[in-house]
């Protein structure tokens, strides 16, 4: 058996079902070293730009380069600076004029090799380019292959808020190498494991069940752990997106704890001081202690889930996360900017328990406002900024 043969024999192929635009999300070790073969057949053309950041590509991109030139594929690469910070109207910018100096055609394919900032900003670019280029994700966070690559949601930040530029535009393969994993921080890890716990919460109570026994060997990076929840994951978020591409139902359920972790993120400016993993974290926990007070589930949900996030080092209070008290009405303020906002009404995924969200639009700013106060989030802001982005 050839080598490239055994990468495909070792991955393990999750497909996404969306007709002419289907497409397959590849999970296995190594696969970056059989990116050219993986991709062959997916490329229009053996021309390719590959977009990532300074902290991947010193780790990835040569390893990346040399397997596309092994499958006869020319590439060339942008490599922006790293960070939440690079998901913005400047940088987009910048990186739309570089891919047109690199001389792209319609036929030309771009590769988002990094985290799921270099995801979005690069869909995004690929989407209205020449009005569409084909492109790949090539995710090298926990994060970004449990979630953002796969799906085709591509979105900048602005000072309103997260994702607000962007467009629904899926990729034409996406390639999970679980070994590049290897080289993250352990808080990214536990991070991006926070959108794993989530696949649990939503519809699969049986895998949070495997999660509370096993989430610690997925962050070991114990291989037949690591593959499990990976592909667990992508399999359930392929599911979603395959009965409901736009989010005009039931994928709005992938966003549980994401109307208070995007708000959380704004407040802190959009950084270090908390990652969409952490945020995601705490507003899981929100969610289900919301639950629990509006009737939905039994408190006992609300602590078992509390304390699954402890027992792996995630935040699920703003208290383990912030240095200072955050302004109630600063963080309702950035709730009522988020996306999901219908006719000024908020959107929250709520749960009848583990394993049984839903999504409610009868959440009272009143009984958001009791939530935060009662998990001592702070007092109201004296004098609230014109920017409601700001820390």
């Amino acid at each position: 058996m050839t080598r490239s043969a055994e990468a495909w024999a070792a991955a393990r192929r999750v497909p996404v079902t969306l007709g002419a635009r289907s497409y397959d999300v590849y999970v296995g070790e190594n696969l970056i070293d059989e990116a050219g073969a993986l991709l062959a057949s997916a490329l229009p053309l053996k021309r390719a730009v590959i977009v990532t950041d300074a902290t991947v590509a010193p780790l990835c991109l040569q390893r990346l380069r040399t397997s596309l030139a092994g499958a006869g594929i020319q590439a060339t690469d942008v490599v922006l600076p790293a960070g939440e910070q690079t998901k913005d109207f400047p940088t987009l910018q910048r990186l739309c004029e570089a891919l047109l100096d690199t001389g792209v055609e319609r036929t030309t394919v771009v590769i988002a090799l990094g985290g799921g900032v270099i995801g979005d900003i690069a869909g995004v670019a690929a989407g209205v380019l020449l009005r569409g280029l084909p492109y790949v994700q090539i995710p090298t966070t926990l994060l970004a292959q449990v979630d953002s690559s796969v799906g085709g949601k591509t979105a900048i930040n602005t000072r309103h808020g997260k994702n607000l530029v962007g467009l629904f535009y899926q990729p034409r393969a996406v390639i999970a190498d679980t070994s590049i994993l290897r080289t993250l921080p352990a808080r990214q890890m536990r991070a991006g494991y926070a959108e794993v716990v989530k696949y649990g919460l939503i519809s699969d109570a049986p895998f949070f069940d495997w999660l509370e026994e096993h989430g610690a060997r997925v962050l070991a990076h114990q291989e037949d752990a690591l593959r499990h929840a990976v592909v667990t994951s992508c399999r359930a978020k392929a599911a979603v997106v395959s009965r409901d591409e736009r989010e005009h139902g039931e994928r709005a359920l992938l966003n549980l704890g994401h109307t208070f972790g995007h708000a959380f993120e704004a407040e802190t400016g959009f950084g270090d001081a908390l990652l969409h993993g952490e945020a995601v974290a705490i507003g899981m926990a929100y969610a289900f202690a919301l639950s629990a007070r509006l009737g939905f589930c039994a408190q006992a949900d609300a602590e078992r889930v509390r304390r699954h996030l402890a027992a792996v080092s995630l935040p699920s209070t703003l208290h383990d996360v912030a240095s200072h008290p955050l302004p109630v009405d600063r963080l309702l303020a950035h709730m009522h900017h988020d996306k999901k906002v219908r006719d000024g009404r908020l959107t929250f995924v709520l749960a009848r328990g583990i394993g049984k969200a839903f999504v409610s639009r009868d959440v009272t700013p009143e009984a958001i406002e009791a939530l935060l106060r009662e998990e001592g989030t702070g007092p109201k802001a004296a004098a609230p900024s014109s920017d409601p982005a700001a820390p």
